[in-house]
């Protein structure tokens, strides 16, 4: 399965999404590549930090082309996760067109639910090229027990995009983990963000793409 995590909104946990995904995929026993299609190359300083190697490959492939490129870097993969840019771009484009899965983060305010109107239309674009790609929402850096957390799934139904049940909520430990080049999978395995993120994985993997 190829996994294309897009938004053209910045700062909506597109690469602690696409490095945790990976991790979790990983920890499955599946071979996985982790494409950072970002520009800024946070996934590959991520991978960087760590003092050992990943538990799956980080290559850098920021380029227009990537459509193209990746399908003879990707064949001895069972996963590629790839982190989008954050704009608007022939890269974005690039992006979704290589992937069966788009994910799309959605943060819970009034500002992220209007900005998601770019991305699905490059989405849509996309699916004149690719009859069989699918595109979900995952609701992302949720405040714990917030109205705007819970109603943010009804502000979305308008895109006819499906929101993923699981939803992943705010917590420092990303933070804390992502600084050392970690996860909070393995910094903290059984706390709630490694269960809401392990949770995620499989729904993911459900959806049988």
């Amino acid at each position: 399965m190829k996994i294309s995590i897009q938004n053209q909104k910045g700062g909506v946990g597109k690469t602690t999404l696409a490095i945790h995904i990976s991790y979790a995929l990983a920890l499955k026993g599946a071979r996985v590549l982790l494409v950072d299609a970002d520009p800024q190359g946070s996934a590959r300083d991520w991978a960087a930090a760590r003092s050992d190697k990943p538990p799956f490959s980080v290559i850098g492939l920021d380029r227009p082309t990537l459509h193209r490129d990746l399908p003879p870097l990707a064949k001895d993969y069972d996963h590629v996760v790839i982190d989008g840019p954050p704009r608007v771009s022939e890269l974005a484009r690039s992006a979704i067109i290589a992937a069966d899965l788009v994910v799309v983060p959605i943060q819970p305010s009034p500002y992220d639910v209007w900005a998601a109107d770019e991305v699905i239309k490059l989405i849509r674009e996309a699916s004149v090229f690719k009859e069989n790609l699918k595109s979900v929402f995952v609701i992302n850096r949720r405040i714990v027990n917030t109205a705007i957390g819970r109603d943010v799934g009804d502000a979305l139904a308008e895109y006819l995009i499906p929101v993923l049940k699981t939803v992943i909520s705010q917590r420092v430990s990303f933070a804390e983990s992502a600084a050392a080049g970690g996860t909070v999978l393995d910094t903290d395995p059984n706390g709630s963000a490694a269960k809401e993120i392990l949770a995620l994985t499989e729904e993911i993997l459900s959806l049988g793409v």
